[in-house]
């Protein structure tokens, strides 16, 4: 078991304290907060990473691995003790107990917190919607906590076309609704990438940089790509909003939300994206493109 894994038959086990102040990471095993274990960890930066199962983690051993989960913020216990900064993803769980969370953290004593958040905050009447409601809320939480913040606005993320893996698998047709959509994918790693730098550095306290990948593609561009680099025959049929609605509601999706998503690729025909460069300007390099993204991931697509 990684060191310092805590595993002792309960949500938000207390971890073993070694006296360092730590970085807490939630949602350690996803996407981002892998990529961002990792990049810590590089910069030499103890970390404490929260995951509902540190046994099956696989992460790094320097990492103190702590079973915490968000959906229960109630039994976080101390899981923030120690900590100087916490980075928060609610999709690890606990969107509906935001204040619970944000009050744990603040009764640890910690003094920042950096939010994965979404640009869909910055869209003029979003918060009508469920999705940039929620991280809207999760922003307002923070901000009035009284400590140090930092939003990360992720764009869209290049893992959203994991997606479209069984599909590809399948026939080699991924069907879904405007073709012709543009989006500018953002490779997780970038996204990791900014927020350490959050974690680490007083200069970006109070910010909420926009992040998105360095060029815009539309999604039967991205189906290319992803067919090219993955060495597979791969195209994209477009089908009508009404049965992309229908069959995303059917994959789990929310009924709303699966109208919301669609609706919103509709409004990225033709669109022209907003490449931020906020990704270079925070970690100091090149955004990744969504063919090196493409390239990385290409197992799961064959």
């Amino acid at each position: 078991m990684p060191r310092g894994a805590a595993d002792r038959g309960g949500a938000g086990s207390a971890p073993d304290s070694e006296g360092d102040s730590v970085i807490v990471v939630t949602g350690a095993t996803g996407n981002i907060g892998r990529s961002l274990v990792d990049q810590l960890l590089a910069e030499g930066a103890p970390v404490r990473a929260l995951t509902r199962d540190p046994a099956a983690a696989g992460l790094a051993d320097a990492a103190e691995t702590v079973r915490a989960d968000l959906l229960d913020p109630s039994a976080l216990g101390s899981v923030f003790g120690g900590a100087t900064a916490v980075y928060l993803n609610l999709a690890a769980g606990g969107m509906g107990g935001i204040e619970e969370i944000v009050g744990a953290v603040v009764r640890s004593g910690a003094r920042r917190i950096v939010l994965n958040s979404s640009y869909s905050v910055t869209i003029k009447g979003a918060e009508d919607t469920m999705i940039p409601r929620i991280h809207a809320e999760a922003e307002r939480a923070v901000r009035d906590s009284g400590l140090e913040w930092t939003f990360v606005r992720g764009g869209y993320y290049a893992t959203n076309t994991l997606r479209w893996a069984a599909a590809i698998k399948a026939d080699g047709v991924v069907r879904g609704a405007y073709a012709e959509a543009v989006m500018a994918p953002v490779h997780e790693a970038d996204l990791a990438a900014v927020t350490a730098r959050a974690l680490l550095d007083d200069a970006h306290v109070g910010t909420a940089p926009v992040l998105t990948g360095p060029a815009g593609l539309t999604q039967a561009e991205q189906v290319a790509v992803i067919g090219r680099v993955a060495g597979v025959a791969a195209r994209y049929e477009e089908i009508s909003p009404e049965e992309a609605v229908e069959a995303m509601a059917t994959a789990h999706f929310p009924a709303e939300v699966a109208r919301q998503l669609v609706d919103g690729m509709g409004e990225l025909v033709g669109a022209e994206p907003d490449i931020t460069g906020e990704v270079e300007r925070v970690a100091g390099r090149p955004a990744k493109t969504f063919e090196e993204w493409a390239t990385e991931h290409a197992a799961a697509f064959r």
